[in-house]
């Protein structure tokens, strides 16, 4: 059973929470801080994942999480339990993508027989839906820190020493600190910046935008501009659009993306000097986004910082950072889970090598999936990066664009190519990049990573038996099918591969 004390001189909902013991008491910042072995700052997945584990070792351990509070705009300046990922992040963006499939599916049901009429979207009970499943999931976080035994503390900490802060009067300090707060969308310094939303603006949409322009030039704005346009929306791009478009997809396919990209990703919006675009209902920016340190009192720490404000280097002995507050290079929310538990590992497991460094550009444990429309799915490098890291004459890229059975009755113009490539390095052609842009991109590779991971080869793709019919199984069965260039404009067959 948990306890829940209301923290005097907190904001109104400011508990704290943990496992039953003693009696309420007032906290005060005269008063000793209440001291744990493990304290974790951002009840974000990379934060819950190192809290959760400190507590399987058997540790004493809290999180402090300010919760899911607003600015004097109306903006969000916290998740809530589960981080950006659960709350305006990649759960409630890949419900979105899921109503964009379904919106599709309208257009190609009658290939098959299935009359379904134009498609209707609901917004609002679409909205209220994926929210009433986003407040289930920050249920499932807290429960879980409940069974872990973890003190759970709602409010903003601040630093007042290295390894000690303050929430709403109350002290807390550890043997062992944990920054993992994340970031946030940054604003830009512009007059009427005020009007527009953000990408965590996206999810309060009350209704849908019948004309939006979204303004970004990074993964985001490709991935809300598409499910927009996919949803009906008239989406209108700004000028640097096209180019991240193409610098997305380029990897996979290089001039095929842009048939690919034609229904979701917004034409530019070129205008006159002094022109203006008028008759929108939202302005999205999709700029980029900003760690959120600055609330944090680190001056108290001596840690250092970059010029975004990210966490470099602690140089605090028991004081370390992960996620998007820090600059390990890679704002993805497996990579924070895998970094906290590790940590954790590493602290109170006895585990001296359970790190997780920043990897370099050829590292294979890594993906990545854009929600474009169609969907992007790049797990590993590409092979530019492949050739800067191997050399040009040791790479090798396979690719085949084709038209999935998906289609296969549809009306021409509902078909849709897939494009799918292999980045192969070395003499023994280890596959070092697997790339896909088409249906079930995103569901058809976790698989693949794993075998990339433990150094397949072309030969290993070429001699595993496909399933048929499918489009995944266009990386085992992709030509030339159990051989490979000789050089001289011929193939050589390459052997059984032994002993895997």
């Amino acid at each position: 059973m948990a306890r829940r004390i209301l923290r005097l001189g907190a904001p109104i909902g400011a508990l704290a929470t943990g496992a039953l013991a003693g009696a309420s008491r007032k906290a005060s910042s005269a008063a000793a801080p209440e001291h744990f072995d493990f304290l974790v700052i951002g009840g974000g997945s990379g934060g819950v994942a190192s809290a959760r584990r400190a507590a399987m070792y058997g540790k004493r351990v809290a999180i402090i999480e300010r919760g899911p509070d607003r600015d004097q705009h109306g903006q969000r300046r916290g998740g809530g339990y589960g981080g950006t990922c659960v709350n305006v992040g990649c759960v409630p963006k890949k419900l979105m993508y899921t109503a964009a499939a379904h919106f599709e599916a309208a257009e190609t049901a009658p290939g098959y027989g299935v009359e379904m009429g134009k498609p209707r979207l609901d917004w609002g009970a679409l909205a209220a839906k994926r929210d009433a499943y986003v407040a289930r999931l920050n249920g499932i976080y807290t429960r879980n820190l409940d069974n872990a035994g973890v003190t759970h503390v709602e409010g903003l900490a601040r630093f007042v020493a290295p390894r000690e802060v303050e929430v709403a009067g109350a002290r807390y300090s550890a043997d062992h600190v944990l920054i993992a707060v994340g970031g946030r969308p940054a604003t830009p310094p512009i007059p009427g910046a005020e009007y527009c939303i953000s990408s965590d603006g996206f999810f309060d949409l009350k209704a849908q935008p019948e004309k939006a322009l979204v303004v970004g030039a990074g993964y985001i704005a490709v991935e809300l501009a598409g499910i927009l346009q996919a949803l009906g929306s008239s989406c209108l791009g700004t000028l640097a659009f096209p180019r991240c478009a193409a610098a997305l997809h380029k990897t996979a396919l290089h001039g095929t993306a842009r048939g690919l990209l034609r229904s979701s990703c917004p034409p530019a919006s070129r205008l006159a000097s002094g022109e203006r675009l008028t008759s929108l209902d939202c302005v999205l920016m999709a700029i980029g986004r900003t760690p959120v340190t600055a609330e944090l009192g680190l001056e108290a720490t001596g840690v250092q910082l970059d010029g975004k404000g990210r966490v470099v280097e602690t140089g605090v002995s028991g004081l370390y950072c992960l996620g998007d507050a820090s600059t390990s290079g890679f704002e993805l929310t497996p990579v924070a889970i895998a970094a906290g538990r590790r940590l954790a590992d590493r602290i109170f497991g006895g585990a001296a090598d359970a790190k997780f460094e920043r990897a370099p550009t050829t590292d294979t444990s890594l993906g990545a999936l854009a929600w474009a429309w169609p969907g992007l799915r790049r797990p590993t490098p590409t092979a530019e990066q492949a050739r800067e890291a191997y050399g040009d004459a040791n790479v090798k890229a396979y690719k085949s664009v084709f038209k999935p059975m998906h289609f296969a009755l549809c009306e021409e113009e509902a078909k849709k190519p897939m494009a799918m490539k292999l980045v192969c390095a070395g003499e023994e052609e280890r596959v070092v990049g697997l790339h896909v842009i088409g249906i079930a991109a995103d569901e058809m590779l976790q698989g693949f990573a794993v075998a990339v991971k433990m150094g397949a080869t072309k030969a290993d793709f070429d001699h595993a038996c496909a399933i048929h019919p499918t489009a995944a199984e266009e990386f085992v069965t992709m030509g030339p099918w159990g051989a490979k260039p000789d050089g001289q404009g011929g193939i050589v067959p390459t052997p059984v591969p032994k002993g895997r």
